[in-house]
């Protein structure tokens, strides 16, 4: 049996051992698909940094925090964590709400839909949440209609490689988890900074990924959180989690 100290991190590994799109297996429909979420995941919104919102996550009361990955249907369930990148997005939009109310708002990568939701709140103009798995988009919806929302516009296509829309804040939490997708990131933003002036908000607890990437010397730290206990217990023991805004001109 998974224990606390293990928590998300390792539940998360161990359900991305097999990353086959087996999406539509046994699912007729996105309303199947909810229900789906809907009976395997447990509404939380303690022990992390934004009690305000509520979400549809993993827990340890969740039959699949305990079953055999070959059980789990659809691909990388990184949408029912909240990484403590998204925590810290999240809960500086909801205590700073000028920096998103009235903007064009891009929540990359979102995964539960945390940091678009937060946005929302904060009263942006527009926010489209986008994932490349579609089960977080749909998983992004729920969370929208729990915190009395109407679902967000959510797109799964991969944004990274295209033209850039023309966003006011693009917020990205916990995606320098990799160094070639670090590297696409990277050139991306300066694109959309370049093109359209976007500002450009990043999440993230420390990662060596992300400490070590040539970004991170054109970063201004806006905010950093303390993680409650529970939080970096199920991280390896992470203690903080930050915001930065992207500079490329540093």
């Amino acid at each position: 049996m998974l224990t606390r100290l293990v928590g998300y991190m390792n539940i998360v590994k161990t359900l991305c051992t097999n990353s086959t799109n087996r999406y539509l297996q046994g699912f007729a429909s996105d309303s199947d698909i909810k229900n789906f979420i809907i009976e395997n995941t447990e509404i939380v919104r303690k022990h992390n940094l934004t009690p305000e919102i509520h979400l549809r996550l993993f827990t340890p009361n969740c039959r699949f925090w305990h079953a055999r990955p070959e059980l789990w249907p659809f691909s990388d369930p990184f949408w029912a964590i909240y990484w403590p990148g998204g925590q810290a997005l999240a809960r500086y939009l909801l205590s700073n709400p000028g920096v998103s109310q009235g903007k064009r708002v891009l929540d990359l990568g979102c995964g539960c839909g945390a940091s678009a939701i937060a946005a929302k709140f904060c009263g942006a103009s527009h926010v489209v949440a986008n994932d490349i798995d579609p089960v977080a988009a749909i998983a992004t919806q729920l969370n929208c209609e729990l915190n009395g929302l109407n679902p967000l516009p959510c797109d799964t296509e991969n944004v990274i490689s295209s033209e850039p829309e023309e966003y006011d804040l693009i917020l990205l939490g916990d995606m320098f988890y990799e160094e070639a997708l670090a590297d696409s990131l990277h050139s991306w933003l300066n694109c959309c900074i370049q093109t359209h002036g976007t500002q450009v908000l990043i999440g993230d607890p420390g990662r060596a990924q992300f400490e070590g990437h040539g970004i991170r010397r054109l970063l201004r730290q806006e905010a950093q959180f303390e993680l409650p206990k529970a939080v970096r217990e199920e991280n390896y023991g992470l203690t903080c989690s930050t915001v930065w805004r992207y500079l490329p001109e540093l």
